[in-house]
C-alpha cells in the first residue's frame, strides 16, 4: 500500500472525526430540544412525512453512486477531458430527475398523505406544508450531489468536514428559532431546514466552481456517457430502492402499525445509530476513494488489502460505541431526552445491530460499484434487502410487536454481508470470498460474542442507574479493546497497533513537559 496515500487516508480520517465529534454533540443536543419544542406527535409527523418524501430518493441515490463513481474513476485515471463529461452530464441528469420527482410527489404523495397516512386531523394543514417544505429541501440537495461528489473524489475531506459543520450550527440555531417560533412550531421548522439547504447548496457551488476546474456547467448531450452512467444508475436502482424501502418504508409500515408515536421512537432510534454510523462511515469514506482509483488503477493487491483491513476495522470501531449503547440504551435515553417514546430502546439496539454488519459491507460495496459490473449483484443482493418489508409485514400481521420491524431489519443485513462477499468473486484476480470471510467475518462475530459476556453479566446482576451504566460502558469498553487486539488483531497488527500508541503517548508527555 503506497505510503503517501496511507498519509492522505489518515489525514482525511483525522477531518472527518473532527467533524463527527462537533456534529454529534450538535446533533445530540437539538434532538433533544426539538422533541420538546413540537412534541411528540408533531416529531413523528415531521419523521413519517419527511421520510416520505425521501422514498423517492430510491431513484436519485442511485444516480447519485453512478455520479460519484464516475467522477472517481476518471480521477484515478487522470482523464480530465472525460472528468469535465462526467460532471457535466451528472448536472443534466440530476435536474430532469428533479422535474420528474416534483411531478410525483405533488400527485401520488399528496393522494397518500391525505388518505393513507394516520395524521390527526387538526394537524393536517400542518403536514401538508411540511411535506411541500421537505419536497423541496429534497430537491436542492438532490442538485447538489454532482459537488458533493467532486469534493469527495479530490479527497478533500477538510473541506467535507467544515462545510458538515456549518450545517450542524445553523441546524442548532434552527432548535432555538423554533422555541420562539411566530407561526406553527412544525411548519416553522421545515421552513428553516429548507433554507439551510439552499445556502448549502450555494456554498457548494462557490467553492466546486473555484477549486475544481471540472466543475464548470456547460449544457451537453454525450449519448454513450448518457447510457454508462444510466446502465450504471439503472442496476443500482435495485440496491438503492431496497435501501430506501428499508428505512422509510418501514417508518410507513410502523405508523400504519402504531401511529405518530411509534413514527417518533423510530426517529429517535435512528438519530442514536445515525451517530454511531456516522463515527465508522467517516473513517470508511476516508478511504472509499482510494478503492476505486486502485481498482481504476489495477492495483489489485493492494485493494484486497484495503478491503480487509477496511471491513474489520470499520466494524471495530462501531463495535466500541454499540456495545455500551446497546446495553444502557434505556438509562442513556432517559438521561438524554427526559420523554422516552415507547418502542425507542429495542428500536435502538436492533437497528444499530444492522449497522454492524452494514460496517462490513460498505468497504465491499464501493469495490463492487468501482468495478461498474452491478448487474447481477444488485439483482441478488437488493433482492434480498428487498425482503426486509414483506417479513415485516408478516411479522405484524402474526401479533409480533413493532420492534419485530427492526429485528428483520438487522437479520437481512446479516444474509446480505454474506451474498455481498460471494458476488464479487472474480471481479479482480486478489479476490478471495474465503479469505474474506475467514479474514473479517469470523473474526468481528468471535470478538463480538466474546467481548460481551462480561458487560452483560453485569448489565444483568448490577441495578439500574449510574452504577450500572458506569460499570457496564467502563467493562464493554476494556472487554472490547482486549478482545479486538488479541482475537481480533493478527500479531503484527497488534504490534503496531500497540507501538502507534505508545508513540502517541510518548508524544503527548513531550509536549506537556515543554
Amino acid at each position: 500500500m503506497p505510503q503517501s496515500n496511507n498519509k492522505q487516508i489518515a489525514k482525511n480520517a483525522l477531518a472527518l472525526y473532527f467533524r463527527m465529534f462537533l456534529t454529534m454533540l450538535v446533533g445530540l443536543f437539538t434532538s433533544r430540544v426539538i422533541l420538546q419544542a413540537l412534541g411528540v406527535e408533531d416529531y413523528g409527523i415531521y419523521n413519517v412525512v419527511g421520510g416520505f418524501v425521501s422514498m423517492f430518493s430510491l431513484i436519485s441515490g442511485s444516480l447519485a453512486s453512478s455520479v460519484s463513481r464516475f467522477l472517481t474513476f476518471e480521477l484515478g485515471r487522470n482523464d480530465i477531458t472525460r472528468l469535465k463529461s462526467v460532471f457535466n452530464a451528472s448536472i443534466c441528469v440530476l435536474l430532469g430527475l428533479a422535474l420528474i420527482v416534483f411531478l410525483l410527489t405533488e400527485t401520488f404523495g399528496i393522494w397518500y398523505l391525505n388518505n393513507k397516512m394516520v395524521i390527526p386531523e387538526a394537524r393536517m394543514t400542518a403536514a401538508f406544508w411540511c411535506f411541500q417544505l421537505s419536497l423541496l429541501t429534497f430537491v436542492v440537495n438532490l442538485i447538489n450531489q454532482p459537488y458533493t461528489a467532486a469534493i469527495i473524489a479530490h479527497e478533500r475531506m477538510d473541506i467535507y468536514a467544515y462545510l458538515a459543520i456549518s450545517d450542524s450550527l445553523l441546524k442548532l440555531l434552527i432548535c432555538f428559532a423554533v422555541l420562539h417560533s411566530p407561526i406553527d412550531r412544525l411548519i416553522f421548522y421545515a421552513i428553516l431546514l429548507c433554507g439551510v439547504g439552499l445556502l448549502n447548496q450555494i456554498i457548494y457551488v462557490i467553492f466546486c466552481k473555484r477549486k475544481f476546474e471540472e466543475c464548470t456547467f456547460h449544457l451537453i448531450f454525450d449519448r454513450s456517457l448518457f447510457k454508462q452512467m444510466f446502465g450504471f444508475a439503472g442496476w443500482n436502482f435495485i440496491g438503492s430502492s431496497a435501501a430506501i424501502l428499508t428505512s422509510q418504508g418501514s417508518n410507513l409500515l410502523l405508523n400504519w402499525a402504531g401511529g405518530p408515536v411509534v413514527n417518533a421512537a423510530y426517529g429517535i432510534a435512528n438519530t442514536v445509530s445515525g451517530i454511531v454510523a456516522t463515527f465508522v462511515s467517516n473513517f470508511t469514506q476516508a478511504f472509499t476513494p482510494q478503492i476505486t482509483k486502485r481498482y481504476a488503477a489495477k492495483e489489485y493487491d493492494s485493494l484486497m488489502q484495503l478491503l480487509i483491513y477496511g471491513a474489520k476495522y470499520s466494524y471495530f470501531l462501531m463495535f466500541l460505541m454499540a456495545l455500551p449503547i446497546m446495553l444502557t440504551a434505556e438509562f442513556l435515553l432517559n438521561l438524554w431526552l427526559g420523554q422516552v417514546p415507547e418502542h425507542a430502546v429495542w428500536f435502538v439496539r436492533f437497528i444499530i445491530l444492522g449497522n454492524l454488519f452494514d460496517a462490513i459491507s460498505r468497504p465491499v460495496v464501493n469495490a463492487k460499484n468501482a468495478t461498474g459490473n452491478i448487474r447481477n449483484y444488485q439483482i441478488v443482493v437488493g433482492g434480498i434487502l428487498l425482503l426486509v418489508l414483506p417479513l415485516s409485514y408478516v411479522a405484524i400481521k402474526l401479533g409480533l410487536p413493532v420492534e419485530s420491524v427492526t429485528a428483520v431489519a438487522a437479520l437481512i443485513s446479516f444474509i446480505a454481508v454474506l451474498a455481498r462477499m460471494y458476488m464479487l468473486r472474480g471481479d479482480f484476480p486478489s479476490w478471495s470470498s474465503r479469505v474474506f470471510m475467514r479474514a473479517v467475518v469470523l473474526r468481528v462475530l468471535l470478538v463480538s460474542a466474546v467481548a460481551a459476556i462480561i458487560p452483560l453479566v453485569a448489565h444483568i446482576m448490577i441495578p439500574a442507574g449510574w452504577t450500572n451504566f458506569l460499570a457496564v460502558g467502563s467493562l464493554s469498553l476494556l472487554s472490547s479493546v482486549l478482545c479486538i487486539l488479541y482475537l481480533g488483531c493478527d500479531t503484527s497488527e497488534r504490534n503496531l497497533i500497540l507501538s502507534k500508541c505508545k508513540q502517541g503517548i510518548t508524544n503527548f508527555k513531550a509536549k506537556l513537559s515543554r
